[in-house]
């Protein structure tokens, strides 16, 4: 196995245990890091493959609160589907350097807003569904990530800890599967593709109950927060990188970047209070 490889395995194992955890995180954690070695028509379908897994897990741990998750989540199912599809022709036929930076782009604010803990309730689900659901499906389809801004959006709505992982477990299960139903109709699905799932898996198996056993004391806001401001920060160098690699910008620009994002979560992490928002509302 070489060091890149290996590396990714280590990332991924990093990634199970948060999962583990705090229930969500897996490909955000992940696919910033790998990205840097794979390409997303490999990675992508190598990480689908495993979250159906991750997903049930998820489903089957919180299946007591699968009534109340499951009325947040049936308004957004509409546009799932379509979005996925969108989502997959863009990683068969967009160049997949392009398609990199574009991930990065759209991720980095949003687990911004998410490490930043902003609350603003959504009072009509039902409208926002639709373009929401298509939104996450087409983001998913194109790079496996959906989990900040759906985690957002979940934990805007008031939910216990338990609904929250059950309607986000049952929200990505639909996902992932309906996902890989449409890399196999365009044939995204290859050799190096199975082979890296393959080589991830028992980095997942061993990830996700250890990250329960070892995480579920801690305390799950502050951790949470760490675990997005690592993810922000992997992921504006992964953009800068980038930027750089194909003189999309020049490199002072690139890392004056990742320097504003280190600066904002430091004051994300040192500045805010404890169990607070940015608004200043207790959690």
């Amino acid at each position: 196995m070489h060091t890149g490889d290996l590396a990714i395995v280590l990332v991924a194992l990093a990634a199970a245990a948060v999962t583990g955890g705090i229930g969500y995180g897996f490909s955000s954690i992940t696919v910033p890091a790998a990205l840097l070695v794979y390409t997303g028509r490999v990675l992508n379908p190598a990480l689908v493959l495993l979250e159906v897994f991750i997903n049930s897990l998820a489903l089957v741990a919180n299946r007591r609160s699968l009534r109340v998750a499951s009325r947040r989540v049936l308004p957004l199912l509409p546009g799932l589907l379509p979005g996925v599809i969108v989502g997959s022709l863009a990683l068969a036929f967009v160049d997949s350097g392009l398609l990199r930076i574009a991930t990065f782009a759209l991720l980095l604010p949003l687990i911004l807003l998410q490490s930043a803990g902003l609350r603003r309730p959504i009072v009509n689900e039902r409208a926002v569904g639709l373009p929401f659901g298509f939104s996450l499906g087409a983001l998913y389809g194109a790079t496996t990530i959906s989990g900040p801004p759906l985690a957002l959006f979940l934990s805007n709505q008031g939910l216990s800890k338990n609904e929250f992982r059950a309607a986000l477990g049952l929200f990505r299960l639909i996902e992932s599967a309906c996902t890989v139903a449409t890399y196999l109709m365009l044939g995204i699905f290859t050799r190096p593709a199975l082979l890296l799932s393959a080589s991830l898996a028992p980095a997942v198996l061993l990830g996700l109950p250890l990250g329960y056993l070892l995480l579920r004391r801690i305390a799950a806001e502050p951790f949470r927060r760490a675990c997005m401001a690592l993810d922000a920060l992997l992921v504006a160098f992964g953009l800068a990188f980038l930027l750089v690699e194909r003189h999309l910008v020049p490199a002072p620009v690139a890392w004056a970047g990742l320097a504003a994002v280190v600066a904002v979560e430091a004051v994300i992490l040192l500045a805010l209070a404890p169990g607070r928002s940015l608004s200043g509302e207790a959690r």
